[in-house]
């Protein structure tokens, strides 16, 4: 059955050092895709990809809040979402791999439908059809990226190799839903009061807390507060505050919403799952308990392997221990005969 059908390729950005063999492009495709909440919908899926075109592909997908910009190169110098593990000396090196990211279906904020990580899923066939990549060496998924994967190595198995799931179950923790029907919620209250964008931080600041520790927070902020213009201000705020402003910055709410309820809509049955599959789970993940976690692997039976992290930074351990999930990738992707 085929899910989508690819129409047209527009590549934005022509390499420059093709002779380097890690140039960098980015391109849109057209696909018609059957949603499983919203029927047949024209998308556009968005990518970059970067590294020697015969390399082993491996496509790295983050967060709700991630895109197809994993990380700085020559042809787009801007910070990406995860540059600290992509370089000459890390798993993820564009001289030995070719690295593919893409948006989510959904982030640009105009498909105002429920969004499946089954529709992910499907989109990403489509666009590998359309960029003739016949298989993935890996997918490397963090968070609801990992989600993705689970549903790729589901509905379309033969499309890569090996799955590293990060962070992610296959269903969400009803504690963690709560946690995002009260962002949605705050969301909703900022539309009623024509202030969206406060909404929409207010949601972000939420989220950081769940994403990280209160180990981290009584490092990081073990201050007195203090009374500013009659009011006490607690040492996070300015932290939060942040955190909020980035976040509007960057993101459309209704992207926010509909990629929220997506995480929320995620039901696999694991041993669906026909691909090797490596889950890293991290000690203290309030999102993502570690049990959950093992009754992923469980489920997985033999084609499930498990590691598990201690740290601080809990949800967000992916991006903050970058030496340690470096490691851990190196040893799944490595080719044979492959040193490290």
């Amino acid at each position: 059955m085929s899910f989508a059908a690819a129409l047209q390729t527009f590549p934005v950005a022509v390499p420059s050092n093709a002779e380097a063999g890690a140039a960098a492009v980015r391109g849109e495709v057209t696909v018609q895709l059957t949603m499983r909440h919203a029927g047949m919908r024209t998308l556009q899926l968005r990518y970059e990809r970067v590294g020697p075109a015969d390399a082993p592909v491996v496509l790295v997908a983050g967060g709700i809040s991630a895109h197809r910009h994993l990380a700085a190169n020559a042809e787009f110098a801007e910070k990406g979402w995860v540059d600290g593990l992509i370089g000459p000396t890390r798993a993820l090196d564009p001289q030995r791999r070719c690295l593919l990211g893409f948006d989510f279906v959904g982030a640009d904020g105009e498909l105002d439908v429920p969004i499946d990580t089954a529709d992910q899923a499907d989109a990403i066939a489509a666009l590998l059809d359309a960029l003739g990549i016949e298989r993935l060496h890996g997918y490397v998924g963090y968070s609801y990226g990992a989600l993705v994967g689970m549903q790729l190595a589901i509905r379309h198995p033969q499309r890569l190799n090996t799955l590293i799931a990060v962070s992610g179950a296959h269903r969400p923790h009803p504690y963690a839903s709560a946690w995002r029907a009260l962002q949605r919620r705050a969301v909703a209250l900022g539309q009623l009061q024509c202030a969206e964008s406060h909404g929409l931080a207010l949601a972000r600041q939420f989220a950081m807390l769940s994403y990280r520790t209160p180990e981290e927070f009584g490092e990081r902020f073990d201050a007195a507060p203090e009374v500013v213009n009659g009011r006490v201000r607690v040492a996070a705020e300015d932290y939060l505050d942040a955190a909020g402003a980035q976040y509007v910055a960057r993101t459309r709410v209704n992207a926010y919403l509909r990629l929220s309820e997506s995480i929320d809509l995620h039901r696999i049955d694991p041993a669906a799952i026909a691909v090797p599959t490596l889950v890293v789970a991290v000690e203290g993940d309030r999102l993502v308990p570690l049990s959950d976690l093992v009754s992923l692997v469980e489920g997985l039976g033999p084609r499930g392997s498990l590691r598990v992290l201690r740290s601080p930074y809990g949800h967000d351990a992916f991006l903050k221990e970058t030496d340690r999930i470096d490691a851990i990738l190196a040893n799944a992707l490595r080719l044979p005969g492959e040193t490290a």
